[in-house]
């Protein structure tokens, strides 16, 4: 497949690329790349060298991405391209996503067009497709193509992601983007600059504006000993959520080893709890907490009435009726009538 021109991007005086795709904003001199390792300046154009070159592809179910409010029990055809716009020292799919032009990039995708994704989501019975895995916002333009065929052939479009994209990329991709779950990885911007290689402050501006574009979102936090782990530092994450909206469903996600943090331990059931409970605390209506291995539940926000029941990422019971709790009538917030869906 031809190497595409990118999106977002002008020209600066002094002949560097300026992209503004995601929040770096990286000034890009010729032949160089940005720090995402897949845009790169040839000849005075940008060039996405993540076009079409899928390099995971698979079904899922949607709990997987965590999304729990958002067609509960449904599928989702998946899909990354190689590369990130972060370079989390904890990153647990550091194997594809920190694959660089310098090592490798062209030697471990396969092509797919974006009719090629449609339709392999379609042959899996899938409700939605996810851009996920790794950074969906660096291989924008084939997610931004993919996505207005995929709303056409009736499906939904749901990014897993670490929302350092710009405002122009969001409200563009909004009229096909239905879902995001945002991985807000902490409330402090030591970290995000220590760790991640990024800024805090971009992220929490994409997850207000996502919110006031009408996209359903889910936030994901790891919990990371040592590092997030503070009372004031979860209690700071969850109050965010809810000053943002209550209803904002808080996955907090167990750390395990791996990639430069093979040294920290794992997350202890304790600390989860105590951020659960430090979460409901705050006003959160709804939290869930994984990678654990365990059962979870939605109940109801006014009554306690368990409504879904879910094993890992298997729905077992979904008593939601029209979006309402069957026992006490409330809505319950979130996505969860497909047309032609059977729950």
């Amino acid at each position: 497949m031809e190497l595409r021109e990118a999106m977002f991007y002008e020209k600066t005086s002094k002949g560097n690329l300026h992209c503004f795709l995601c929040s770096h904003h990286c000034r890009i001199p010729e032949s160089q790349f940005g720090i995402c390792s897949v845009r790169q300046n040839l000849e005075g154009k940008l060039i996405t060298h993540s076009y079409g070159k899928v390099i995971s592809a698979g079904v899922d179910p949607i709990e997987k991405k965590p999304l729990y409010h958002f067609f509960p029990g449904s599928l989702s055809y998946s899909i990354a391209t190689a590369g990130c716009n972060f370079k989390c020292d904890f990153c647990q799919n550091w194997q594809i996503s920190q694959i660089t032009k310098e090592n490798s990039l062209d030697r471990m995708f396969h092509e797919m067009p974006p009719e090629k994704v449609v339709e392999n989501a379609k042959e899996g019975h899938c409700q939605s497709i996810s851009y996920t895995y790794t950074e969906p916002t660096i291989f924008f333009e084939y997610a931004f193509d993919i996505s207005r065929i995929a709303k056409k052939s009736g499906l939904y479009n749901v990014f897993v992601t670490n929302g350092f994209m710009t405002p122009e990329a969001l409200q563009t991709i909004r009229p096909y983007l239905d879902a995001a779950n945002v991985d807000l990885k902490a409330f402090n911007e030591n970290f995000y600059k220590k760790v991640c290689h990024g800024h805090l402050k971009p992220v929490l501006d994409s997850i207000r504006l996502m919110k006031e574009l009408g996209i359903w979102v889910e936030i994901t936090t790891l919990i990371i000993p040592g590092e997030n782990d503070s009372e004031d530092e979860m209690r700071s994450i969850a109050r965010f959520i809810a000053e943002t909206d209550s209803s904002i469903p808080w996955h907090i996600s167990r750390f395990h080893p791996d990639y430069h943090y093979m040294d920290r331990e794992t997350t202890s059931v304790l600390t989860l709890d105590r951020a659960s409970t430090i979460g409901k605390e705050e006003g959160l209506n709804f939290i869930y907490i994984g990678n654990v291995g365990n059962a979870t539940y939605t109940v109801c926000q006014f009554c306690g009435e368990p409504l879904i029941e879910r094993d890992v990422f298997t729905v077992k019971n979904n008593r939601i009726d029209n979006s309402s709790c069957p026992r006490c009538g409330a809505p319950v917030p979130g996505l969860f009538n497909i047309q032609g869906y059977q729950k």
